[in-house]
């Protein structure tokens, strides 16, 4: 028992720290999960037996993952994307493959050896490209949309190869195509009887299962049918990832498919690391090094084919160079996918072991390679392709000739829902915005509409400068993407010091990083959505408004920094009632002969008094950040932000002769 404590607590350990190290580099969590096998396995550090029941339970990762990409297979998404799936992603997957099991066939592999690695090489990293585009908001663009056509039809390109391998495990070559094609009927036959019954089946089932309202029953009953299929396949003949597949097709075809999706992913996470962790320990260091020639041979080959294959195949689809080789090089690496195919290949004994190393090795370094080089894909199109700076100069001219016109108006970056509403907001109340947006779709629809936005990437410094930030009023980040919003923050402070940026983002985890980076005001729509809950909660429970009111404008300022404090009427005196700890804003104005004209004023003692200076207003200058070195002189206006008492102390220190 302590033996088996022993190397669960190895695994957790050595998870947890690779994980963490590859995540703080922003790299995917899946390397470090390899890294940790590779280190532990039984060809470097002998921690983890090759037999042991943790890692074998770690194939069960696999069947999780393909209930997965079952439960996001959508017969409608494939109707709507099919020319970009099924003939760009479909030509790209064939050409591919049948070109490197040719390529390895005459280098002297097997049959059964070419098709798996050709198989596993093929393939790309779903998780690894869908991720960078949605960070770097590209997932609607052109080549985000060629990018994740592709990609899903090599998702489904798996299933097939899941089939074709365990046929080309039969040790009779003779009889390889007699069992290619008996696999082929029980896949079919498999497939049609599931098709028919298996969704009215499954939808009667789980329904049965949700009026029970039990959230145990409910996650024992998507364990049941996922893993049942599975054993159904897996006795045909067939795998256990294609019996997970279909559990997960039919069952997104159902009302059930995101709630079940929900119960099943800490299952697939967990089982999952386990099977990377095993993947890792069949890498041996040693075996790599000694091959290393071979290795980068490897890598270099096969990005090379991946890259030049997919490039010239989108251009001939119709696409420009700069949308061809963007979707080449996020294309051009391998994926999770692959070490699956590899996994099984070595299990059927279809891979010599110094085949498996080498090919491992070189798919751990392609998957390493990728999110560098789709972070670079911007300067190397811009280098290599000449319809790039085309098309943004005609982008740059389009938004220049747009904001000409305008002055002090307001940048409004991203025009989605929020960013749609607070234009019409500002518009409403006469202020001129000018919006930008990398959806094409949307800026085509909503500027036939009327509505002031054109294409542009607003984390640009000439966008920004097309857009005249040096005549705007404020710039507004409208998208919840703390890393772009950092960057358009830098551009702002850079190029226009005195324009002010307003962030939106999700929570208020990364509000301090914004303001520290120059950020006017950071707005976490967590926050303000759990204040208008707490308004009309306490409305209906009959608190009265000003009572409401005053406990949300104190939230609001625990949090935003301009909020804090107010210049109180006459109304207010009767509204506040009760209320003496309310900062309040105050305008002190300078008269020639007062006691701070001359001095610094990180000299007159305000900080003690509990006063924070918000601003020093002097007349035919800029505002005046309050430096504590700043010398006041005459006339100047110093606003404070304290409590009343400590206000009305504070006056009379600026003010006292002397």
């Amino acid at each position: 028992m302590t033996d088996g404590l022993d190397l669960v607590l190895a695994l957790l350990a050595a998870s947890v720290l690779a994980v963490a190290l590859f995540r703080r580099f922003g790299l995917p969590a899946m390397l470090g999960y390899l890294s940790a096998g590779a280190l532990l396995g039984p060809h470097a550090l002998r921690v983890v037996p090759e037999d042991a029941a943790a890692i074998t339970l770690g194939d069960f990762g696999v069947v999780f993952l393909m209930f997965s990409v079952g439960l996001e297979f959508s017969l409608a998404e494939l109707v709507a994307m099919r020319r970009t799936v099924f003939g760009l992603g479909g030509a790209q997957m064939g050409a591919t493959f049948l070109l490197l099991v040719m390529a390895m066939h005459l280098l002297g592999l097997s049959w059964p050896a070419a098709v798996t690695l050709a198989g596993a090489f093929a393939l790309s990293s779903t998780a690894i490209v869908s991720r960078l585009l949605t960070e770097r908001l590209e997932l609607r663009s052109t080549h985000g949309q060629r990018i994740m056509g592709v990609a899903l039809f090599q998702d489904l390109a798996v299933v097939p190869l899941l089939i074709v391998l365990p046929a080309l495990a039969e040790r009779n070559q003779g009889q390889l195509g007699m069992a290619l094609l008996w696999a082929a009927l029980k896949a079919a036959v498999l497939l049609a009887l599931l098709l028919r019954l298996g969704r009215p089946v499954l939808t009667r089932w789980f329904a049965l299962a949700a009026r029970q309202k039990s959230s145990e029953l409910f996650v024992l009953n998507a364990l049941l049918v996922s893993l049942l299929l599975s054993w159904a396949t897996a006795r045909a003949g067939l795998s256990l990832a294609l019996g997970a597949f279909l559990a997960g097709a039919l069952i997104s075809e159902t009302a059930y498919r995101y709630q079940v999706a929900d119960y099943i992913k800490p299952f697939r996470d967990v089982l999952l690391g386990l099977f990377f962790i095993g993947i890792g320990m069949l890498l041996d260091v040693r075996v790599v090094v000694s091959e290393a020639p071979w290795v980068l041979l490897v890598l270099v080959s096969l990005t090379a084919v991946k890259l030049g294959l997919t490039y010239g195949l989108t251009r001939l689809s119709g696409d420009n160079d700069s949308v061809s080789l963007r979707t080449a090089l996020a294309l051009a690496f391998c994926g999770e996918f692959g070490f699956v195919l590899l996994s099984q290949g070595g299990d059927l004994q279809l891979l010599a072991p110094a085949q498996l190393q080498i090919a491992l090795a070189a798919m751990l370094l392609s998957m390493l390679c990728s999110p560098f080089v789709m972070q670079a894909s911007d300067r190397i199109v811009l280098h290599l392709c000449a319809s790039e700076w085309t098309m943004r100069a005609l982008a740059l001219h389009e938004l220049s000739t747009r904001a000409l016109a305008a002055n002090q108006h307001v940048i409004v970056c991203g025009f989605g829902r929020s960013g749609q509403t607070l234009a019409r907001f500002l518009e409403s109340e006469s202020i001129a915005v000018v919006a930008l947006d990398l959806d094409a779709q949307r800026v085509r629809s909503a500027a036939a509409g009327g509505e002031s936005v054109v294409f542009g990437d607003a984390g640009r410094r000439e966008v920004l400068i097309a857009a005249g930030l040096h005549r705007a009023s404020a710039v507004i980040v409208s998208f919840a993407n703390t890393a772009v919003a950092l960057t358009i923050i830098s551009h702002v402070r850079e190029l226009e010091p005195g324009v002010p940026v307003i962030v939106r983002t999700y929570d208020d985890v990364d509000l301090e990083r914004l303001r520290a980076a120059g950020a006017a005001e950071v707005v976490p729509e967590i926050l303000e959505g759990a204040l208008m809950l707490a308004s009309q909660a306490m409305l209906e429970l009959g608190v009265p408004l000003a009572v409401v009111l005053r406990g949300i404008r104190h939230a609001r300022a625990q949090r935003y920094r301009l909020m804090r404090g107010f210049f109180p009427g006459r109304d207010d005196a009767r509204s506040d009632a009760g209320d003496g700890e309310q900062l309040r804003l105050q305008s002190v104005l300078l008269p020639a002969g007062a006691r701070a004209c001359g001095r610094a004023l990180g000299d007159l003692g305000l900080i003690e008094l509990g006063i924070e200076v918000r601003a020093v207003r002097r007349s035919g200058a800029p505002e005046l950040h309050a430096d504590p070195h700043v010398l006041l002189a005459a006339n100047d206006v110093v606003v404070l932000q304290g409590e009343p008492a400590a206000l009305a102390r504070a006056e009379m220190l600026l003010l006292g002769g002397g």
